[in-house]
């Protein structure tokens, strides 16, 4: 009984500090519980509450803050991090690539860096559809992007964004391995680049 009482009492500790860290969190980014209460559809007095400690924190109210913040859940809540302080992006290995996340935000476009691995001959493309949008940039090698009917060779410095619920691929041009910096909007958002003269 006496270690659930230990544990009960971590717990509150962590929760009381909730509420000073979410009201840090909206003055440092200019935000009035107005507006915060419009971004996450939660009523103004209720954000005042979790912000005072007069209300509970819970997932529900948690999760829309992660999101109008862009920062991961365990930043709201100030989960002890142990160990290395560093941050070890984890790789995702799909389809033959290699996808190395460059952002941590929850929720809107994610960066990604993508690595074609070199092959004794060209793959044959196998066009894939989801929901979003995708821009690619070209850093080494060079990039056969297979979009509907539209096949294109991209150089290094080279660029290209489209919806992808169009049949896509991506792969090298050839046997060489392809480095690229990948923007990927789930719900379509687009990256936006102002024309500077």
């Amino acid at each position: 009984m006496a270690r659930s009482g230990v544990v009960a009492d971590e717990m509150d500790l962590v929760l009381e500090a909730v509420g000073p860290r979410l009201r840090a969190l909206r003055k440092q980014r200019g935000l009035t519980l107005a507006d915060l209460s419009a971004a996450t559809r939660t009523s103004e007095s209720t954000l005042s509450r979790l912000e005072s400690g007069g209300r509970r924190p819970t997932l529900e109210l948690l999760l829309p803050l992660a999101r109008v913040y862009g920062v991961p859940l365990d930043d709201l809540v100030g989960a002890p991090r142990t160990g290395d302080p560093r941050v070890h992006l984890q790789p995702i290995h799909r389809h033959g690539m290699t996808f190395i996340p460059l952002t941590r935000r929850a929720g809107g476009v994610q960066a990604f860096k993508m690595l074609i691995p070199s092959r004794p001959a060209p793959a044959e493309p196998t066009p894939q559809t989801h929901g979003g949008y995708e821009w690619v940039y070209v850093l080494n090698g060079r990039l056969r992007l297979v979009v509907g009917d539209r096949d294109l060779i991209l150089s290094p410095g080279e660029a290209a964004e489209f919806d992808t619920e169009l049949p896509h691929w991506l792969g090298s041009a050839d046997t060489h391995a392809v480095e690229t910096l990948v923007l990927f909007g789930p719900q379509g958002e687009r990256a936006h680049v102002p024309a500077c003269t």
